[in-house]
């Protein structure tokens, strides 16, 4: 077996965890939500004219118009993130992310050379750099 097949291997068992299949259907109930996606594409629009407002000169920026473009947008996303398939969707996507990451994780610590049957599969805390080469021991 070849990397590449052990990773469309991998790749299959992922679409069968629970995580997967709950982050594919939040996802398609997002999808198929008129009103949450009308809210985004409102939020979208807000957005792209708040950046354009944003990319003028300095003294063409019409920082009134900043203001009650943020606030608009703030609003947009406070309706996108109270609907009930968003909320469900986020919360499927943090444990989808999750997997993703503990994946990678013991991906990159056997890149390293450990074991992959006992590394860790958290990522390395933020004063780690991940390359035991540097480092002075766990804990």
């Amino acid at each position: 077996m070849t990397v590449i097949d052990a990773a469309r291997q991998l790749g299959a068992v992922v679409q069968t965890d629970e995580r997967y299949i709950e982050y594919v259907k939040a996802k398609n109930a997002n999808d198929n939500d008129k009103e949450l996606q009308e809210l985004i594409g409102e939020f979208n629009l807000i957005r792209q004219n708040l950046a354009m407002e944003n990319d003028k000169a300095p003294d063409e920026t019409d920082s009134e118009k900043v203001k009650e473009l943020s606030v608009k947008m703030q609003s947009a996303y406070e309706k996108i993130m109270a609907n009930e398939n968003m909320a469900i969707f986020t919360v499927a996507k943090q444990g989808m992310d999750k997997l993703m990451s503990e994946i990678n994780t013991i991906l990159t610590y056997s890149v390293e050379g450990i074991d992959p049957a006992t590394c860790p599969s958290e990522p390395p805390s933020a004063e780690c750099t991940g390359s035991c080469s540097t480092c002075g021991g766990c804990g």
